[in-house]
């Protein structure tokens, strides 16, 4: 398995799934859970797995799914300032 830092290097990216599911006892009511792993976007094939895995195992209806994704590994940035403050 290759490291957090190898991955990333190979475009993987910081992503994070907001879940909401369907109580299995109580359909009306809606839980959530947060999946975050390293993935790569905009296919996301990590977090693909993981949904195949929840409709196949896990009882909880999927409701909705929003996905963020972000760079860790990112080229320096800077700006300049604008003013200057003087005491």
């Amino acid at each position: 398995m290759p490291s957090d830092l190898a991955l990333q290097l190979n475009d993987y990216r910081l992503t994070t799934a907001h879940i909401l599911y369907h109580l299995p006892d109580h359909p009306s009511l809606l839980q959530e859970f947060i999946w975050q792993r390293l993935d790569i976007a905009p296919k996301f094939p990590e977090l693909h797995k993981f949904l195949t895995f929840w409709e196949k195992n896990l009882d909880g209806k999927l409701h909705s799914v929003r996905v963020a994704s972000s760079e860790i590994i990112k080229p320096a940035h800077y700006r300049n300032a604008k003013a200057w403050l003087l005491h």
